[in-house]
């Protein structure tokens, strides 16, 4: 009984020791706080004052008479501090620790409520490096090439001898102002926002036939680069007739929803201009000349259009013109069907989804180009003999919506089976061989001029022509060069002939536009490294241009030319571009190889006489010393020394 009543003694005393201890914790928080709160050592003298507050608890109740009752008191005592000890550390709060979040993963559900849809706009808005607005030199380049390229075809288009200014304004150390102005046949009113406020939007996309926009991006894109840099609306000015009003059209484009976005729409007055358009981008750019310039860009595109007059003001005020050397336009491309060489195997299949003729021979006639109704014949005949019956019942009347997939493979199979005329060049304008010639003269003064132009090839049922124009040595007269010639010859005498020459200087052109950037990715510029040029009497090192005063002009022409980028800087490298790139450069190079061949025998018969000048003097007077010859003697040996060396020569 003695027993129960200190253990009952003991757990009340503990009971109202603890309460005690949260009521201070209530009113003095810093007993417990602190443990949690302060360092270390704060924590242990903390964790020390409860143990002592418990200890002195239990003595109390040690003392007391209930409590002093045998020897039991003693066992009970230490036994009660034990039972406080645990209880003291049960109710006392653990010391919490930090730990990281546990990353929350997505769910299908939470996956698919952030999809949603990009607008073309929006995408090159963050990717404007992928339409040549990388660096502000480039983006200068870039806004001037798109704005002149629309208004060369507008004025081809509608008939119109192109003439166009190009005005340049610098309005801080980086903004600048571009204004190009054509005589075109001008934009109706309500396709004006469409045109300069929407990616994507031209007419030039769906129909084959060669043009110098080709997606629809540029100009465009051109206005979004100004807004993005200077926050500049573009400003549109375009009258259809001197009778019409001339529309003034301030404009953004909504990148969210590639939409324009119209600030201003007003007809004005705009005097001396019966037609035409003018378009102004304020943007951030800079200026410089030299390589992969505007100023380069204009020149060389001058060259290949010689029929267009530059007008163009540079932001230093420099004015410059480009007359244009022919008063007549180059014939108008006319729009073809594809060919059926080098169409894949899905688009025959979607051609014929797609088509409403009536009948497969009727499909292939009017559907591609150069494809009669007795090829088409052909065509399926050879397709309806193919074994393993992929296409068993095929004949010339069978309806295009029955056609399976093995009887479009057989068609595909025989197509390429089938001989057919190469493309019409109605739909391709090559620059011509006198044009490339006469461009090539009026920058480069050589010593003599080559050009060739190849017949028109396909790739992917795309009509393409390749032209290639050659400038090479210096424009001097015979007289300049053979003292030139001979003076090499002294100089390499003497051992000083080891100067290093420059490397060939390459010019790229895409119906008939310059390329300026992205050399090293185009099918060109690879085609021109793969040449082996020694052959041909050039030097060249391994990977390299080949050196010497040469400079090539390389044109291709087609109704899609496939560019490796948005920016249209460089030309994919389609096996059959590169093929017909290394035949006409081969019919350069042998062309040129005879020029340098022949060119090698007057260096080495200069040489020749160059030796016997030097020589035959000394030798006239080692024979009159050895013979006792006088000085009419000596004369005439010498005479007829030079006249048996000189008809010995093939010079």
């Amino acid at each position: 009984m003695a027993k129960r009543a200190v253990k009952k003694t003991l757990k009340k005393t503990a009971k109202k020791t603890f309460k005690k201890a949260k009521k201070a914790k209530k009113a003095e928080p810093s007993l417990f706080d602190n443990i949690e709160s302060k360092p270390a050592a704060k924590k242990a003298e903390a964790k020390a004052s409860v143990k002592s507050s418990v200890k002195t608890a239990a003595k109390k109740t040690a003392k007391k008479p209930a409590a002093a009752k045998g020897s039991v008191s003693s066992a009970s005592s230490a036994s009660s501090v034990k039972a406080a000890k645990k209880s003291g550390a049960s109710d006392q709060k653990p010391v919490k620790k930090r730990t990281a979040k546990k990353h929350k993963y997505a769910t299908a559900e939470s996956m698919g409520k952030a999809q949603r849809s990009i607008s073309v706009s929006e995408f090159f808005a963050k990717n404007r490096h992928l339409l040549g607005f990388d660096n502000p030199r480039k983006a200068l380049l870039t806004t001037v090439k798109e704005a002149v390229d629309n208004a060369l075809d507008a004025c081809e288009e509608a008939g119109i001898l192109p003439v166009v200014h190009v005005k340049i304004t610098q309005v801080s150390e980086t903004h600048f102002i571009v204004s190009v102005r054509d005589n075109g046949p001008g934009i109706v009113k309500n396709q004006i926002p469409n045109i300069f406020g929407k990616l994507l939007y031209g007419s030039k996309f769906h129909r084959l036939r060669m043009s110098r926009g080709q997606q629809g991006i540029g100009i465009s894109a051109a206005g979004m680069y100004g807004l993005l840099t200077t926050g500049k609306p573009v400003q549109i000015t375009s009258r259809i007739g001197k009778r019409a009003n001339a529309h003034f059209y301030e404009l953004k484009i909504d990148t969210r929803k590639n939409k324009p976005e119209i600030i201003r729409d007003d007809v004005i007055e705009w005097e001396g201009i019966d037609h035409g358009t003018q378009v102004d981008i304020e943007l951030e750019a800079k200026y410089q000349r030299g390589r992969q310039s505007v100023d380069e860009y204009l020149l060389q595109t001058a060259v290949a259009n010689p029929h267009v007059t530059f007008f163009y003001i540079a932001p230093d005020g420099r004015e410059e013109e480009y007359a244009g050397a022919v008063k007549e336009l180059p014939p108008i491309p006319q729009e073809v069907q594809p060919h059926p060489y080098g169409v894949e195997l899905g688009v025959l299949i979607k051609m014929l989804q797609d088509t409403s003729a009536k009948s497969v021979q009727q499909f292939l006639s009017s559907e591609f180009s150069r494809v009669t109704p007795r090829v088409a014949k052909e065509i399926i005949d050879t397709a309806a003999k193919k074994e393993g019956g992929k296409a068993g019942g095929l004949t010339i009347k069978t309806r295009p919506s029955r056609i399976d997939a093995g009887m479009a493979k057989a068609i595909f199979a025989s197509i390429a089976e089938t001989k057919i005329l190469a493309p019409s060049t109605n739909c391709v304008v090559p620059i011509g061989e006198e044009q490339l010639i006469a461009g090539l003269k009026e920058v480069v003064d050589a010593e003599i001029y080559i050009a060739v132009s190849r017949r028109p090839a396909v790739y992917r049922g795309n009509p393409f022509v390749i032209e290639i124009g050659l400038a090479y040595g210096r424009g001097e007269s015979k007289e300049k060069r053979e003292e030139r010639l001979i003076q090499e010859i002294d100089e390499e005498d003497s051992g000083n002939g080891n100067e290093e020459r420059q490397q060939a200087k390459v010019m790229r052109l895409a119906n008939r536009v310059p390329l300026q950037y992205q050399q090293g990715a185009c099918a060109v510029y690879k085609s021109i490294l793969q040449m082996n040029w020694r052959s041909y009497g050039l030097q060249q090192s391994r990977g390299a241009l080949p050196t010497g005063d040469l400079t090539l002009v390389v044109h291709m022409g087609s109704v899609w030319v496939p560019f490796t980028s948005e920016s249209k800087e460089a030309i994919a490298s389609y096996p059959e571009i590169i093929k017909e790139l290394k035949l006409a450069l081969q019919d350069c190079g042998r062309k040129l190889g005879k020029h340098i061949r022949k060119a090698v025998r007057i260096r080495q018969e200069l040489k020749k006489r160059s030796y016997i000048e030097k020589y035959i003097p000394a030798i006239g007077e080692a024979l009159k010393d050895i013979l006792a010859l006088k000085d009419k003697q000596v004369d005439k040996v010498c005479h007829d020394l030079e006249d048996i060396l000189e008809r010995s020569r093939k010079f």
